[in-house]
């Protein structure tokens, strides 16, 4: 069964205006399996019921946090991160070939 992807329409708002990104292009990447890693929140105290995915958009590595239930994934939010970016692209930013 495929799960289906929820997110709040308020967040994809603000990250469309603040981080000019949107959870449509994260839920693109996500189909296509173009997902570079998906593990569990590094923050296990606080965030022990979340998951990140980690992918490649606008040439940055961002984190996904998510929430999954037996019927959906629901995202979170969006942000880049830099330690990401230095751990998973060789070369910087610019070039996308994955270690």
């Amino acid at each position: 069964m495929v799960k289906r992807i929820e997110y709040s329409k308020e967040k994809d708002e603000w990250l469309r205006k603040k981080r000019n990104i949107s959870f449509q292009d994260v839920i693109e990447k996500i189909e296509k399996g173009e997902i570079i890693s998906d593990q569990p929140h590094p923050n296990k105290e606080r965030y022990s019921n979340q998951r990140i995915y980690v992918l490649f958009l606008n040439n940055y590595v961002y984190v996904v946090p998510y929430i999954e239930t037996e019927k959906k994934i629901f995202l979170k939010t969006v942000y880049p991160n830099r330690k990401f970016t230095k751990q998973y692209l060789k070369g910087g930013k610019n070039e996308k070939e994955k270690i």
